[in-house]
């Protein structure tokens, strides 16, 4: 199978030429780090993988992966890392790693990082911090962020795996801390019904009026739908939140584009609409479709959600390279294509593809699958180099410039979305499992029958 063999070629680029590292420059042949990991290798492709190779059945590279984690992987560095990316990808990884495995060290290592991760949460509301120090566990967020404030999209997307780590480990203070976080944004005044981008850790008060299902808001929103999903559609509260939220979503976000009536969703600023979609915000497409049942109208969201997995088709067919922007826009005559230099970049992202999978689930219509396939062409044709896969500069020159670095979320998320839409359902059941915001399947609570004889 295609996507399988680009697995392969991906990791065996990693680990030829960046083992124990973050990340790989493909074509440099060498290690690569991102400011969120801090100053430290921790090998951040190694556990974004293992859920994928797993699922792939590569048995053999996850066993590698497996003996790294036991006998390199260590949170102890004096080093400032984002707590988010850290949720995500080494919590999440770790913990996906131990549901499909049973393997004890995975969850070790995950209790040792989410105890790691507590301090970021001691601020005056209890909204954590974006950057945590592993070592001192004292707290900070960006500078670039309005007025000193957390980020929705950061904080609001941590609830998953704290509370199935609280599930595993017998200790509530995981979970306690991710509750408290969304009595803390469900209390506070929603300006139109919308969520902005900022809140203030130490005030509980939002900053800057700017809502967005990109970049900085989106995976809030996923989490608020799928907290309910892993409590066995117990969470009563995160799932009248996530209808709420849809509701003011669609009241002021969705367009529609003049010239095709392509649907897409604009971002909100300061009172006005910017109508430009991320291709990060392309993953609404697959939410709408999971969140259709039990709304109050399922036809309708399944129909959203196909709108805009067409509008995110549309952003790669409208490109030199058939792979679609970083952003695109609708302004004058312009439709789902990007206007600007700085947002014609790829970087390997999967939103498109798993905006596709779940519609492909949820409506078994075949263009979804020829989609994917035509993407994972196109990946193949413009990002593979001789040691693994490099994001492309400029997606609309068909003679690309690659940036030379294969994101750990490739492995995690792009080529697992890519091997899932052409699987069996029964590789995994949406109804016993739900996928974390970086692709990394965590049962849901009470249904689920893991492999190896472990039972959530």
């Amino acid at each position: 199978m295609v996507v399988l063999q680009m697995m392969k070629h991906a990791w065996n680029g990693y680990v030829t030429y960046a083992w124990g590292s973050n990340e790989l420059r493909p074509i440099s042949h060498t290690g690569h780090s991102a400011s969120i990991f801090g100053r430290g290798s921790m090998g951040a492709t190694v556990v974004d993988a293992l859920s994928t190779l797993k699922l792939m059945g590569m048995n053999e590279e996850f066993e590698r992966g497996r003996k790294w984690v036991a006998q390199n992987l260590n949170f102890n560095q004096a080093s400032d890392i984002s707590v988010f990316e850290m949720t995500i990808r080494f919590l999440g990884g770790l913990l996906s790693a131990y549901a499909l495995s049973g393997e004890e060290v995975f969850k070790v290592k995950a209790k040792e990082l989410g105890d790691k991760l507590l301090p970021a949460f001691n601020t005056p509301t209890g909204i954590p911090w974006a950057m945590v120090n592993l070592a001192s566990g004292s707290g900070h967020n960006w500078g670039w962020a309005s007025g000193g404030c957390s980020i929705l999209a950061e904080f609001g997307t941590l609830h998953l795996e704290f509370v199935y780590l609280s599930h595993i480990t017998g200790n509530q203070v995981y979970a306690k801390k991710v509750h408290r976080v969304r009595e803390v944004v469900d209390q506070v005044q929603k300006p139109n019904g919308l969520y902005p981008n900022y809140l203030n850790p130490r005030t509980g008060v939002w900053g800057s009026q700017h809502v967005s299902l990109g970049a900085l808001g989106d995976s809030f929103y996923e989490y608020l739908l799928k907290s309910w999903i892993m409590s066995g559609k117990m969470d009563k509260k995160a799932r009248d939140m996530y209808d709420k939220a849809v509701e003011a979503i669609e009241r002021m976000l969705v367009q529609r584009s003049r010239k095709s009536n392509l649907t897409y969703l604009a971002e909100y600023k300061y009172g006005r609409l910017e109508h430009k979609m991320d291709h990060l915000a392309c993953f609404t497409a697959g939410m709408f479709a999971l969140g259709a049942k039990e709304s109050k109208n399922e036809k309708h969201y399944l129909q959203l959600g196909a709108e805009l997995a067409n509008t995110c088709h549309e952003a790669y067919k409208r490109t030199a390279t058939g792979i679609g922007p970083e952003s695109f826009r609708f302004e004058g005559n312009a439709e789902a294509v990007a206007i600007r230099n700085n947002e014609r970049y790829y970087i390997l992202r999967p939103e498109v593809i798993e905006g596709w999978f779940y519609m492909w689930r949820f409506t078994r219509d075949s263009k979804y699958r020829d989609w994917a396939w035509e993407a994972a062409q196109n990946i193949e044709k413009h990002c593979r180099v001789d040691g693994g896969y490099s994001g492309i500069r400029d997606v609309t020159n068909p003679n690309v410039a690659h940036d030379d670095v294969q994101q750990s979320f490739f492995l995690a998320e792009t080529l697992k979305y890519l091997y899932m839409i052409f699987s069996d359902d029964s590789l995994l059941p949406l109804d016993k499992w739900v996928i974390n915001t970086e692709a990394h399947p965590l049962p849901v609570i009470g249904k689920a029958e893991l492999p190896g004889g472990v039972h959530s």
